[in-house]
């Protein structure tokens, strides 16, 4: 599922930045809401909201240990919505990591495709979107204590008393079993 999620994004957002230089850039903007949000051709060589943009070997080198990261932990995944989320990130990571590598200005220092633009907000591509929206998804399932093998954190002994799980009330003294009388009563 990851990587049919991760590939997914991926050719999405391939796509669109080939329709997007060839037919968007250089020419004016497609208003979808008005001034709200528009489709316009922005080379991107920094990171989010343009800042960075000296940087552009960093963010290459941020993506691709992402891309890796990702890659070796896909292995030990056993659940659904974190390869999903996984997928995003993924996908998104590689989108963007392939812009960084192959358009100009050279390689490993290429500027990235942006063109939707949203007003008051920034422009970005289909990529970004898959990055927030995997990013968004591993925070919930991070907070609602779901694991990326499957099992959730009270499996693993966290939040419900000591490290192996068991609850300790303070009571050492409550461990020691009463013994039964003899005579069969049950009072010691």
């Amino acid at each position: 599922m990851l990587l049919s999620v991760a590939l997914l994004a991926y050719l999405l957002d391939l796509g669109s930045k080939l329709l997007v230089v060839a037919r968007l850039e250089y020419h004016e903007p497609i208003r979808i809401a008005g001034d709200w949000v528009m489709l316009q051709a922005i080379r991107n060589p920094g990171a989010a909201f343009g800042m960075g943009a000296a940087m552009t070997i960093v963010f290459t080198v941020i993506a691709t240990t992402v891309v890796v990261v990702i890659c070796r932990l896909a292995r030990k995944l056993y659940s659904l919505p974190w390869a999903i989320a996984l997928g995003l990130l993924l996908g998104g990571a590689f989108g963007n990591l392939t812009d960084r590598i192959f358009r100009s200005p050279s390689t490993f220092r290429g500027a990235v495709v942006d063109f939707i633009s949203v007003k008051h907000f920034a422009v970005f591509n289909l990529a970004d979107s898959a990055i927030v929206c995997g990013g968004v998804l591993v925070v919930l399932l991070s907070f609602l204590g779901t694991n990326p093998d499957g099992t959730t954190m009270r499996e693993h002994g966290g939040g419900d008393g000591t490290a192996d799980g068991t609850t300790d009330s303070g009571n050492a003294d409550r461990t020691v079993e009463q013994q039964p009388a003899e005579d069969g009563t049950g009072k010691a």
